[in-house]
C-alpha cells in the first residue's frame, strides 16, 4: 500500500508540473531540498553547452577516388572506406592478349609463379608468415588484358604490404624448381579444364578464339600443352621487360588514407630497379582487337562427365556471340542493360524475381522448352571491343532446335522492350552494382581497372545515373548494330545435329531467326 500511494503521489506531482506548461514545453522538477529547478524550455539552446555539430550528407569528398601520378609514371589510386582492414594491390596492363610475339601461356605462368621467392623473401611460406602477422592474405589473377597482384591485411601493416607487393612484382627470383612446379600446376589445370562438369570456362575460351581468330583477346588465356616446356626464366624476363614498367601499372588501395599510400609508393616503387633490368616499353604490342567471327568446334564424349547415383545427363553445349562494344564507349551501358534483360540461368536455379526469373531467357526459353538445361547471357567487354553471347545446353538430338531458339531470341532483341521489363532490368543492374560494391576487394578491383584503363574512376552514383537514362530506343539501336556483325559460334559435345555455320549466319540475318529448312528422304 505504501508503494502504491507513493506512486500515485509522484504521478500527481508530475501532472501538476506539466499541466502549467503549453504542451509540456517547460520542465518543472524539484531539488531534494524542496526548491524548484529553474524552468528551461527545450526549444531554446541550453546555457553553457557548446553548439552541437550534426552529421550531414554532403561529405562526398571523403568517398571520391583520389589519384596521384608519380614521377616514373606509376599511378596511385585510393578509396577510403571505414574499417581496420584494407585491400592493396598492383594492377598491370598485361595479359594473354599481349602474347602475339611470344609463345601463348606466359601470363598463365606468371599467375602461378606469383608470390614465390623474391629478393627479400626466401620462399612463399616466408611471404605468408609475414602477412599472417597482419592478418593478411594474398592472391594473383590474370585476365585477357590485366594482371592483378592483391593483398588484404590490417591497415597498420600497410608499409609491410606495399614493400611485399613491390618485391613480388619487381624482384621475383623465378628459380628453376619454381618454374618446374608451375609446369606441373599448369598441366594439372589443363587436365582439370577438360574433365570438369561445368564447361563454361572452356566454352568462353572457344568463343573468344572464334570471335577474334588469332589476334589479341582471341589468343588463348590458358597455356597450350605444347608451350608448357618452352616457357623458361629467359623468356619470362624478356616479356616482363616489355610489359612490367611503371607507366603500365596502378597501385590501388581501399580502406587507407591516400597520402599514406602515396608515401609508401614513393618509398618502395619509385626508384626500384627490376630484376630483369631496364624496361623496354617500345616492344609493347599495341594491336587493336579485330573481330572476325567464325566457329570453333570440339567433338567430345560428354556421357561420363559426372558419374554417380544421379549423373548429369549427356549434353551438347552451344555458345553463340555477336560483337558488342568496348567499355570505353557510351553504348557499353545499354549493352549491360540488354545483357541483364536477357538474363537466364540453369533449369535447376531456385529463387524468385531477384534471381532473374522474369528475364527473357527464363520466360521465353527455359519455361517453354523443358528439354533445355541451360540458357544464359554473358557480356565480355574490353578496351577496344566486346562480345555479347548466349550459352545453351540440351540433349544432343535436339541441338538444331536449340540453336534456332537462340537465334530467334537474338532477332527478338530488336523488338521494342516493354516499359516494365526495361525498368526491371535497369533496377536489377543497379542493385547488383551497388551490392557488389559493398565488398572491399570488389571496390579495389573496380578502382584499379578503371584507373588503369581510363586514368580516372566513375563513381557508382554516376553509373546508376547512366543506367537510369537508358531507353527502349537505345536497346533497339545497339541490337541492330550488333546483328550486323558475323556470328561467333563455339560448340562442345556430340555435334552430329549441329547446323552449319552458314545456316546460323542466315538465321541471324533473317526476319524471324529461323534456320533454313532441310528436307531429308530418310531420317
Amino acid at each position: 500500500n505504501f508503494k502504491r500511494n507513493l506512486k500515485k503521489k509522484i504521478l500527481l506531482q508530475t501532472y501538476e508540473c506539466y499541466s502549467g506548461s503549453q504542451f509540456g514545453i517547460a520542465v518543472c522538477r524539484q531539488y531534494s531540498s524542496g526548491s524548484a529547478y529553474p524552468s528551461v524550455y527545450l526549444s531554446t539552446p541550453l546555457p553553457g553547452i557548446p553548439k552541437p555539430v550534426f552529421a550531414s550528407v554532403d561529405g562526398h569528398e571523403k568517398y571520391e577516388t583520389k589519384i596521384t601520378t608519380l614521377e616514373n609514371g606509376l599511378k596511385v589510386a585510393s578509396q577510403n572506406k571505414f574499417g581496420q582492414f584494407c585491400t592493396v594491390g598492383i594492377l598491370v596492363n598485361s595479359g594473354s592478349r599481349h602474347e602475339a610475339k611470344y609463345p601463348s601461356g606466359i601470363a598463365h605462368f606468371l599467375e602461378k609463379l606469383s608470390f614465390s621467392s623474391t629478393a627479400q623473401f626466401e620462399s612463399k611460406d616466408e611471404i605468408l608468415l609475414t602477412l599472417e602477422k597482419h592478418g593478411g592474405i594474398c592472391d594473383c589473377q590474370t585476365s585477357r588484358d590485366t594482371t592483378m597482384y592483391a593483398v588484404s591485411a590490417e591497415v597498420k601493416g600497410l608499409d609491410t604490404v606495399v614493400n611485399l607487393l613491390s618485391d613480388a612484382v619487381l624482384q621475383p627470383r623465378l628459380l628453376d624448381e619454381e618454374i618446374e612446379m608451375t609446369r606441373m600446376a599448369v598441366r594439372f589445370e589443363l587436365e582439370d579444364l577438360n574433365m570438369r562438369p561445368d564447361p563454361e570456362p572452356l566454352l568462353t575460351e572457344m568463343i573468344h578464339a572464334a570471335a577474334y581468330r588469332g589476334n589479341t583477346v582471341g589468343l588463348p588465356r590458358f597455356c597450350p600443352p605444347e608451350n608448357v616446356e618452352k616457357i623458361d626464366r629467359k623468356l619470362l624476363h624478356k616479356y616482363l621487360q616489355s610489359y612490367y614498367c611503371p607507366q603500365r601499372m596502378v597501385l590501388a588501395g581501399v580502406g587507407i588514407e591516400h597520402e599514406q599510400l602515396v608515401q609508401c609508393a614513393r618509398k618502395y616503387l619509385l626508384n626500384v630497379k627490376p630484376v630483369w633490368g631496364a624496361s623496354t616499353p617500345a616492344n609493347v604490342d599495341k594491336s587493336v582487337a579485330q573481330y572476325t567471327g567464325g566457329i570453333v568446334k570440339m567433338v567430345k564424349d560428354m556421357s561420363d562427365v559426372s558419374l554417380g547415383p544421379t549423373p548429369i545427363p549427356e549434353l551438347t553445349h552451344i555458345m553463340i556471340g555477336l560483337e558488342s562494344c568496348s567499355f570505353l564507349e557510351d553504348d557499353f551501358i545499354p549493352f549491360a542493360v540488354l545483357n541483364m534483360m536477357m538474363g537466364g540461368g540453369g533449369s535447376f536455379s531456385a529463387g524468385g524475381p531477384g534471381k532473374g526469373m522474369f528475364t527473357r531467357l527464363y520466360l521465353n526459353v527455359l519455361n517453354r522448352h523443358h528439354w533445355m538445361y541451360n540458357a544464359t547471357s554473358y557480356h565480355h567487354s574490353y578496351e577496344d571491343s566486346g562480345l555479347l553471347c548466349i550459352h545453351a545446353s540440351a540433349d544432343p538430338r535436339q541441338v538444331r532446335e536449340m540453336v534456332e531458339i537462340i537465334t530467334r531470341e537474338f532477332i527478338q532483341m530488336t523488338g521494342t522492350a516493354g516499359e516494365m521489363e526495361l525498368e526491371r532490368a535497369k533496377t536489377q543492374l543497379k542493385s547488383m552494382l551497388m551490392m557488389n560494391l559493398e565488398s572491399r576487394p570488389v571496390i579495389f578491383e573496380d578502382v584499379g581497372r578503371q584507373v588503369l584503363a581510363t586514368g580516372k574512376r566513375k563513381l557508382p552514383h554516376e553509373l546508376c545515373e547512366l543506367i537510369s537514362n537508358v531507353t527502349a530506343s537505345d536497346i533497339k539501336r545497339v541490337t541492330m548494330k550488333m546483328l550486323r556483325s558475323k556470328p561467333a559460334v563455339a560448340a562442345l559435345g556430340d555435334l552430329s545435329e549441329l547446323p552449319s555455320y552458314e545456316d546460323i549466319q542466315a538465321a541471324l540475318s533473317s526476319k524471324d531467326g529461323r534456320l533454313p529448312r532441310i528436307y531429308r528422304l530418310f531420317r
